[in-house]
């Protein structure tokens, strides 16, 4: 299935993938995070949830229970974030129950993900982040064949310090290679937990695997994200990641992350122009 030719080829600037090996090493915290620094560099971003077995970013951003719109010339993204400035695509808008479960084959999964590329009209963006599931299956695979003829998509792989996540993100790393999508640099989440009293950091796991890998590989480390309770604690009283601190040391990490990667998408985005 090709691009829309007036969607994502032409109107989407960048796209960036999030990709990890292993569940549960809070790559969906790190796109939401991501998309907010984003907005607040002056960018406009969308955010698609392709985990479709476990699409949490609506319940992150504050968009749980929303329902996507059909216009003309297909589906609507829904707004959500800071002053409804985000562009917002999961399978949870489509659900008639937020508890069903997605028991699908991959086909049916493929097909779904292209046609969230393909048919959501996403308007003009800066940056359109994709939030993958955990592995190298179907869901990336359609990925990257509804991202074929784009002129900008990279990616960036989280990892948490331990060595089995380290290990799991080295055959993302392989993935990439084998599917000719660049690699931005790698972010060692959940790295630390900050005391918000005596702001000490304590490794709760380990510490450097991220950037141990990066060295190895020979790809950029983009920086450590410590753990914070606020996001927890945000979503435990029914609001979202844009209602959490903003001065924290996660956040100023994710936001440094968010110009680098800025940085980067830009120039090759410069480059595809000029080529």
């Amino acid at each position: 299935m090709a691009l829309n030719s007036d969607g994502l080829q032409k109107r989407v600037r960048c796209v960036l993938l999030v990709l990890s090996g292993k569940g549960g090493v809070g790559k969906s915290s790190v796109s939401v995070q991501l998309a907010l620094s984003f907005l607040s560099l002056g960018k406009k971003v969308g955010l698609l949830d392709a985990d479709l077995c476990g699409p949490s970013i609506p319940l992150m951003i504050g968009a749980h229970g929303k329902n996507v719109q059909r216009g003309p010339d297909g589906w609507l993204p829904v707004r959500a974030g800071p002053s409804a400035s985000l562009s917002l695509m999961s399978v949870a808008f489509l659900l008639s129950n937020k508890d069903d479960a997605i028991v699908w084959r991959g086909p049916k999964k493929t097909a779904m993900i292209k046609q969230f590329l393909s048919d959501v009209q996403w308007g003009d963006l800066d940056i359109l982040i994709v939030d993958t599931p955990p592995g190298t299956s179907d869901e990336h695979l359609a990925v990257l064949e509804g991202l074929r003829g784009h002129p900008v998509y990279s990616a960036v792989l989280v990892t948490t310090p331990q060595a089995v996540s380290v290990g799991d993100v080295r055959r993302e790393l392989t993935f990439c290679h084998k599917t000719g999508t660049k690699v931005l640099g790698i972010v060692e989440n959940m790295s630390g937990f900050v005391c918000p009293h005596c702001v000490e950091c304590t490794n709760i796991f380990s510490q450097g695997g991220g950037e141990s890998l990066a060295k190895e590989c020979d790809i950029r480390f983009l920086g450590s994200v410590p753990l914070d309770p606020s996001l927890a604690l945000t979503l435990d009283k029914d609001r979202d990641f844009s209602c959490a601190a903003t001065e924290g040391p996660a956040e100023a990490a994710l936001r440094h992350i968010a110009e680098i990667l800025l940085k980067e998408m830009n120039e090759d985005a410069n480059v595809a122009q000029t080529s």
